[in-house]
This record gives structure tokens, C-alpha cells and sequence, in this order.
């Protein structure tokens, strides 16, 4: 099964507004405030009622839009997408939005997960004549849509939705309307906001509070929300299913001042601490964090044990994540750039330190090390989520079980590799006790990478996209 992946997938952020004057400045603004969900290109389509028009480019969004000329985005509603590609995924063609125009009605596509029969699909679409002009699963919908001459409703959208399997939260804007859909499990995070008498749609809560919106609701799963001039309207493709939010988003994936599915991600991340330091004390001196996502958990640790938390790892802000690096290359040279062990702090110590996970094992080898360097007199990793043994279908950086360091080793063997002195995980109990309150609205989380139970499956062949959104 394995074998027949077809690549690496990713994590992506979308935003879209409706009705503003500057949408398309806003837009960026959103972008902005979700770099950390993908670093490698980014987009904007903005609609004047008449027609598309289209921003877009490979980097960082500052760079991306550096030179652009916001006039040429004329109109009160955009949509905007920001992305990081895989080996072989990072091409223009595959950043988004993706425009597509025709003479009956353009659209432009954005999209956050993975579609797992999209190889399936394509090849259905090319027998039909559709002639697929990227690799990546969105462009897919595109066809599925207008497929036999069909108009881009409600009722086209929905069934070109319920052909596809997998965790999609989608943005399809039209010169007079947008759409917004969560796939039937809500492994994907979605939100709806307002600004004033404007609509707001974002993978992250965040991006509300950058613009200064006000968070109204989550699009709920199998949701189809349509905003026009009329105003808002939500109707159903699918049946809401359990829900099954991606733990990642918890974990590492989300920033800390968002919520996702009515939970703030530090609480969630604090708590984890707490639960770990209650299922693995350590005897040591201090507490120390990785930077920046494992920050709140190492807080919760240190709360918890009554074990002093200090500032034992300072990153360097210009340089980017090193989970969603291209190569493992990069990924190693970008740990030795990012992260800076304070010796003064550590020197002499037994240190704690807390990690938000552990993928492929390099990172954690490598600030191991560079504590140790430093004077560390032993290092005992703890990790505020449970292994890592399987790969994620669902459109995050982890798709074959091969690079998984915790799932061909034990953990005896994974702190041998690390160089630690002792590891341990938070439980999938702990877990849960930490994100699942009584405000999650439809509890129920996604914890496949971690338990290999898959809330969505594909019956037949494991076929997985060619690079994700």
C-alpha cells in the first residue's frame, strides 16, 4: 500500500472576504497572519463583480506581493491561499487560487487538505476529455464542477464534493458569489467571521483578529455556506459525521491565539503539559521548551511539577519552520540556523525538554545535541503528544511510514537516536483530556498519524494525491 503513494503532502491557509472596499489588502493582511501554514507561495483572486483577476507567486507572502499593485486586484471580494510545496510540487501551476475561466462563468479555487481518490478522479475526468493543466488535487473540483457544461451552483458544488474522498475545506469564488465547504468529517479547520457588514471566511481565527473581525461560527462539517448579495445561506452536501479535527491542528499545526473548533490552541498545548508532566516526571533542574509551538506545553510541564521553566532555547525569527522544509537537507541545516541553546541557562543542568512531536527524528537529534554542547549535564525529552507511527492521509508533511522514526523503533531506541538521556509521550487519553472541554462543539479528534485509526477511509487502493492542495 505503501508503495503507492504518490507523494508528500502538505498544509495549507485560506482566507476570503466578502463585501469590502479593500478585500484584496485584507486578504494579504489574512495571509499574513497564517505564514506558518505554508511558506513556499502564496496567492490573492479578487472579483469586481464583472471579472476574476489574479496575484500570484512563489516565497513568502511578503515577498509574493512585495511588487504587486493592489489596483490591479480591484474589488469588495477576494480569496487567498498560501501553500508549501513537496519534492516536485513547488511550480506556479500549483499555487493558488487556481483561476480557471470560460465563457458560461470563471472561478477561482483555494483549498486546505487532501483529496485521497484525486489520482482516481483524474484519470476518470481524462477519459471524459479534461485536460489537467497542474498536480495538484484542487483543480480536480474545477473539472468535477463544470463537468458536461454545467453552472457553478450549490447543487454542482455539492455533488462534485460528494465524489471526493478525504479532508478538503475549500474557497470557490465566482464573479458574484462564494462558497465555502467543509468536508463531512471536519478534519480541516474552517471559520466565519464578520468586519462590519462584511463576511470573512479563514482556515485559522487568527487571521480575524489581525484584520479585526469578529469570530461568529465554524463551518460546520458537510456545510456548504454561499455568501452573495443577498447575504448568507448554508445548506448541506453530506451528513455531518463525528467529528474527527485533525490533533495536529492542537499540537503544532495552528497558531496559539487561535481557536479551533471553540478551543484556544495555547490552553489546549498548556494542558498537554500538564498532563504529560503528570504521566512522565523527570528529575531535573529545569524546563525548557523548543520554540515556538512547544512553548505553552513546556509552561503546563513546569506548572505542573513545580519545576522551574527558563528560556533554555532562543530561535532566530528570520528563519522559517523546518516541519514543512522541502528536503531533509534544509531541514538540518535549518535547525542549526533557527535554534540557539542559552548557555548560560542550561550550563551544568539537568534539563527537561519539551517537545510538541517528533516526525522524522532529525530536529530532535540535532537541539539534543546542541544542549549538550552547551554544558547540559543530562537532556530528558518529553513529547506533548503521543508517537508518531503512521502516515497522515488527511494533507499534512507525513505520508509514508518510512520516515517515521517512531514507528521503526522504540522508544528506548528513538532516545538512543535523539541522544537523550530518557523520552516519553503524552498518552492518546492524555491527549484527549487536554483538547476535548465541554466547549468543543462535536468532540471527536483525528489522532490517525498517532493511533493509525483513519476517521475517513478509501475503499480499494490507498491512492493519495499527487501534491495535496
Amino acid at each position: 500500500m505503501l508503495a503507492e503513494i504518490k507523494g508528500i503532502n502538505e498544509e495549507c491557509g485560506v482566507f476570503g472576504i466578502w463585501d469590502h472596499e479593500k478585500a484584496a489588502e485584507l486578504t494579504y493582511y489574512g495571509l499574513h497572519s497564517m505564514q506558518h501554514r505554508g511558506q513556499e507561495g502564496a496567492g490573492i483572486v479578487a472579483s469586481d463583480g464583472m471579472e476574476l483577476k489574479s496575484h500570484k507567486g512563489l516565497g513568502l507572502v511578503n515577498d509574493v506581493f512585495k511588487q504587486a499593485k493592489f489596483d490591479h486586484l480591484q474589488g469588495r471580494t477576494a480569496i487567498g491561499h498560501v501553500r508549501y510545496s513537496t519534492q516536485g510540487g513547488k511550480v506556479i501551476e500549483n499555487v493558488q487560487p487556481l483561476l480557471f475561466r470560460a465563457q458560461t462563468g470563471s472561478m477561482a479555487l483555494a483549498h486546505n487538505g487532501n483529496i485521497m481518490n484525486a489520482y482516481k478522479l483524474r484519470g476518470q475526468l481524462e477519459e471524459q476529455g479534461s485536460i489537467l493543466q497542474t498536480s495538484s488535487d484542487t483543480e480536480v473540483l474545477a473539472h468535477l464542477i463544470k463537468r458536461d457544461g454545467q453552472g457553478i451552483n450549490e447543487e454542482t458544488i455539492g455533488d462534485a464534493l460528494n465524489q471526493m474522498v478525504g479532508a478538503y475545506a475549500y474557497l470557490i469564488l465566482t464573479e458574484n458569489k462564494m462558497f465555502a465547504a467543509l468536508d463531512p468529517t471536519g478534519i480541516r479547520p474552517l471559520s466565519i467571521g464578520m468586519l462590519g457588514d462584511s463576511y470573512v471566511i479563514a482556515s485559522e481565527t487568527c487571521a480575524f483578529d489581525q484584520i479585526g473581525a469578529t469570530f461568529i461560527r465554524d463551518v460546520v462539517p458537510g456545510e456548504l455556506i454561499t455568501i452573495d448579495d443577498e447575504g448568507l445561506r448554508s445548506t448541506r452536501f453530506a451528513q455531518q459525521q463525528q467529528r474527527g479535527m485533525c490533533a495536529m491542528e492542537y499540537v503544532y499545526l495552528s497558531r496559539p491565539d487561535s481557536n479551533v473548533n471553540y478551543v484556544n490552541v495555547h490552553a489546549s498545548r498548556k494542558q498537554m503539559g500538564k498532563e504529560l508532566a503528570k504521566e512522565a516526571p523527570a528529575d531535573a533542574d529545569i524546563v525548557i521548551g523548543v520554540p515556538d509551538s512547544s512553548i505553552s506545553a513546556a509552561i503546563g510541564f513546569a506548572e505542573e511539577s513545580g519545576q522551574p521553566y527558563e528560556m533554555g532555547i532562543i530561535k532566530n525569527r528570520y528563519v522559517g519552520r523546518t516541519f514543512i522544509q522541502p528536503s531533509q537537507a534544509l531541514r538540518e541545516q535549518g535547525v542549526k540556523m533557527k535554534l540557539s541553546p542559552v548557555r548560560g541557562i542550561i550550563e551544568g543542568k539537568r534539563v527537561i525538554m519539551i517537545d510538541d512531536s517528533i516526525v522524522r527524528g532529525t530536529t530532535s537529534r540535532r537541539i539534543v545535541q546542541m544542549l549538550k554542547e552547551a554544558g547540559a549535564k543530562e537532556v530528558h525529552v518529553r513529547i506533548a503528544s503521543p508517537a508518531i507511527q503512521n502516515p497522515c492521509y488527511y494533507g499534512i508533511d507525513m505520508s509514508t511510514r518510512d520516515e517515521l522514526i517512531a514507528a521503526n523503533n522504540t522508544v528506548e531506541e528513538v532516545a538512543e537516536l535523539i541522544g537523550a538521556d530518557s523520552l516519553a509521550y503524552l498518552t492518546e487519553s492524555g491527549l484527549e483530556k487536554a483538547i476535548l472541554t465541554d466547549n468543543t462543539i462535536n468532540q471527536g479528534l483525528c489522532t490517525a498519524c498517532m493511533t493509525g485509526k483513519y476517521p475517513v477511509k478509501e475503499e480499494g487502493k490507498k491512492e493519495i494525491s499527487y501534491t495535496g492542495c
